[in-house]
């Protein structure tokens, strides 16, 4: 996940090439800490996969519950995994969206679940106004 460049322009804040807003970490964490579900980037028998997932952010990590033998617990067993979420208007006019990449840490709980962390490693984000 490269950063496009990003450029200051009179009275705003930086604007990557495609004249979406930077946003900086902590926005970003703002942002995400508002948003229930968000998307897991994982490898899946050497392919890349997408699960949906309802999380809960705390200063470190990103945290959801999966069950202990599904493919994404083995995936995030010692990997990297890439974390996004987003809110964006109907019309696509307004919004934003949050990029997390970090190593993930699996923790076994009772009942055949696990608990994914995944480290708040790099933390991106965008937002799209109108007019943009």
């Amino acid at each position: 996940m490269g950063e496009a460049a990003a450029v200051r322009t009179g009275g705003t804040g930086m604007l990557d090439s495609f004249g979406q807003e930077v946003l900086n970490r902590a926005q970003s964490l703002e942002l995400l800490g508002t948003a229930g579900l968000g998307r897991v980037v994982f490898t899946d028998r050497g392919m890349p996969a997408v699960q949906p997932v309802r999380f809960a952010l705390d200063e470190h990590a990103v945290r959801f519950h999966v069950p202990s033998t599904s493919v994404l617990a083995a995936a995030a067993r010692g990997n990297v995994l890439a974390f996004e979420a987003d809110s964006l208007t109907p019309d696509l006019g307004e919004g934003w969206w949050v990029t997390v990449l970090g190593h993930a840490n699996p923790h076994e709980l009772t009942g055949g679940e696990c608990v994914v962390r995944i480290s708040l490693e790099v933390v991106a984000g965008r937002r799209l106004r109108v007019g943009q």
